[in-house]
């Protein structure tokens, strides 16, 4: 199928179907207006949609729960207390509503982390919770469809049965396919088949004995992720075949090095805006750019997606990660809003 072509500020997709996954969970189908398949991309990658919030746009990065073979991009979100993007989503996005999109990004993908062959055959733990379900469910199927050798294994946590989210999917995946083996631990499993218990190292050696000899894909809540690293790091896992999301954001401690001590104030200028905006320093880039109003797009806010590029013309910023940036532009002065911290008076240009 043909796709369609955005400009770097994205494309306006509407919403064709909504499925309520859960009571707080729900995925989005997204289509061009013309039907054609919007973007194309890696499965694991995610998008930044924007709401309206107070008369401007808030973008936020969402994995896609979709396949490359699906004529629709799918989102799927849950929500979260204080969320201002994505309760909003929950509750008020509807069949035909429009939404801004930013093409796909991120480096939590099948091309650039491919599973790496044991014994001539490549054997994957994709390891969640919550939503963090979204990127590996998106990687499980997209082997799935295009009849992969590869030895899955999909370990899933969640707090009850009512709470799993793609629960009839993921069930209907593992009768079809002899590859593909669910494993679902809930915290409370009245009412199912399913064991009880809160995963630790002990249910994951239980569950998957054999999770030294995989390439493993983890995705979830932070302290979650940082649990299940600590427990493959020990129980022998080779950490060049581990992978795994974060949209957490990273912001450099002060150094001594630092041109102005924290919280001096800064003088943030903007010029193609007439904007000037006071800040400490050792405060994110970003924060004074929103406090100025102007028109920066911050969707992962975690140095990942690239949509908050912006010029430094003069002063100086500390950058926690380039993600996306090139050489080339890093050596030009530009850096990620989002995980710069203002070491100075700064000049940026948008």
């Amino acid at each position: 199928m043909q796709q369609a072509t955005c400009s770097a500020r994205g494309i306006t997709l509407r919403c064709s179907a909504r499925i309520q996954e859960t009571a707080d969970t729900v995925s989005l189908r997204l289509r061009s207006h013309d039907g054609v398949r919007p973007f194309s991309f890696h499965p694991g990658q995610f998008i930044s949609l924007g709401i309206e919030v107070d008369g401007r746009n808030e973008y936020r990065a969402y994995s896609l729960s979709s396949t490359p073979q699906d004529d629709e991009l799918q989102i799927t979100v849950k929500r979260v207390p204080g969320g201002v993007v994505s309760n909003r989503i929950v509750d008020n996005i509807e069949v035909g509503s429009e939404l801004p999109i930013l093409a796909p990004a991120g480096e939590f993908n099948l091309n650039q982390c491919p599973p790496v062959a044991n014994h001539g055959r490549s054997k994957v733990l994709m390891l969640s919770a919550g939503c963090g379900i979204t990127p590996v469910y998106s990687m499980a199927r997209h082997w799935l469809e295009q009849h992969s050798d590869i030895d899955i294994v999909f370990l899933h946590t969640a707090r009850d049965q009512a709470n799993i989210i793609f629960h009839q999917p993921l069930e209907q995946l593992a009768q079809n396919h002899d590859n593909f083996s669910l494993k679902l631990l809930l915290n409370d499993a009245t009412g199912s088949h399913y064991p009880e218990g809160f995963l630790d190292a002990a249910w994951l050696n239980k569950l998957v004995p054999d999770f030294s000899e995989r390439s493993v894909y983890l995705c979830g809540p932070e302290q979650f992720m940082q649990d299940m690293r600590s427990y493959l790091e020990q129980g022998g896992l080779d950490m060049d075949r581990f992978y795994q999301e974060s949209f957490t954001p990273t912001k450099p401690e002060p150094t001594a090095s630092s041109t102005s001590p924290a919280h001096d104030s800064v003088q943030v200028v903007i010029p193609q805006f007439g904007a000037s905006q006071p800040a400490d320093a050792d405060s994110l880039l970003s924060e004074a750019l929103e406090d100025a109003e102007v028109p920066v797009i911050l969707a992962c806010r975690s140095g990942i997606c690239g949509s908050c590029k912006c010029k430094v013309t003069s002063g100086e910023v500390e950058s926690s990660t380039h993600g996306p940036l090139t050489p080339e532009e890093v050596e030009q002065g530009y850096v990620l809003a989002c995980s710069s911290t203002l070491k100075s008076d700064v000049t940026v240009e948008l």
